[in-house]
């Protein structure tokens, strides 16, 4: 156990407000859609994002994946900007699953253009032909990045013109919609499918939710069977998920806040490069000379982070980290890296 866990917004454990919800959830066979709480939370995130339905299932990587098998056929192309989830951190599941091959759209801080998707669209019969287009908002690996609204509606626009639907990888839509001010729908609008995860900075314990229309969830309901993502008395699950849903995003601009004095106080220090501006949610990118090493020392003063590569380390913020956390952490930071870098110039 770490004092401060800054390695990922999932390392929260649930609230006593969800934990008191859990107990007292009234449950049913969700695999017959007789779970009136996970009914309710399936329809709250249809009201909350302009959605005509929701399906529960049990994490985000099945979320997109289903998404995936509901849009495409097999040996169809899928659009993903550079460094999406999709792609980096769901092991091959859309080949192995969907027969669905990758093809990467250049993207500046996780944001492909629309004139960069249109080129990587393909409708010759010697090529694999298109069969969706994706987006990650926020995106993980370019710092949790903000698509702008706009760029998202040209891609859209494209995407309508060429026939070709769009996913939103929403994991951490709320601190997009957050970060520009505008509400959860805003962000959502305009894609045939998104997936939101409540298990992130939501701070629920399980659970993704995957938006659509009725035709299209009554075809992803079937894939979540499929892939044995029914549950049954899932509703004890189900009612944390509502709390973290309707409560929790309230508490992202705080999240937020102490990620930028988090990366304030980290800047200009021996043995480490960042740039606070491009900290625009809950997400603190470094780079050091050797990330796992200062991953290990800061372990060994009860801070956790995590290494993204050999010299690039990530701190994500969430609401089980105040003040106090973020100070002790700086501290055991700057130590540390200073350390390292005192040792490599011995």
């Amino acid at each position: 156990m770490f004092a401060v866990d800054l390695r990922s917004d999932t390392v929260t454990v649930p609230t006593p407000e969800m934990r008191a919800a859990m107990a007292a959830a009234e449950v049913g066979d969700d695999v017959y859609a007789e779970d009136p709480t996970v009914n309710r939370l399936q329809e709250t995130a249809a009201e909350l994002t302009g959605f005509e339905g929701a399906l529960y299932v049990p994490s985000g990587t099945m979320s997109n994946q289903i998404a995936l098998a509901v849009h495409t056929r097999r040996g169809s192309e899928v659009i993903v900007p550079e460094g999406a989830h999709i792609y980096e951190y769901e092991p091959g599941a859309m080949a192995v699953l969907s027969g669905a091959l990758p093809r990467f759209a250049p993207a500046v801080r996780g944001a492909p253009t629309a004139e960069g998707v249109r080129a990587a669209i393909r409708r010759s019969p010697h090529q694999a032909p298109t069969g969706l287009i994706t987006l990650e908002n926020t995106h993980n690996l370019a710092g949790g990045a903000v698509v702008p609204l706009a760029t998202q509606a040209a891609i859209q626009s494209v995407a309508r013109e060429e026939g070709i639907p769009v996913h939103l990888d929403g994991a951490r839509a709320f601190n997009a919609a957050t970060a520009l001010g505008v509400g959860i729908a805003d962000v959502t609008r305009g894609f045939d499918s998104v997936s939101i995860c409540l298990s992130k900075g939501l701070g629920a314990p399980v659970g993704s939710l995957l938006l659509g229309s009725r035709a299209f969830l009554a075809e992803a309901h079937r894939y979540r069977k499929l892939l044995g993502g029914g549950m049954r008395q899932a509703g004890v699950l189900a009612a944390a998920g509502l709390i973290a849903l309707t409560r929790m995003p309230a508490g992202l601009a705080a999240d937020h806040a102490r990620a930028k004095r988090l990366a304030e106080a980290l800047a200009g220090a021996p043995g480490m490069t960042l740039d606070p501006a491009r900290v625009e949610t809950n997400m603190v990118f470094i780079e050091v000379g050797d990330a796992a090493g200062l991953v290990q020392r800061c372990a060994a003063r009860g801070v956790g982070l995590s290494s993204m590569g050999p010299r690039t380390v990530r701190l994500v913020t969430h609401h089980q980290v105040d003040d106090a956390g973020i100070a002790l952490a700086v501290d055991a930071i700057v130590a540390a890296a200073g350390s390292m870098a005192r040792a490599a110039r011995a």
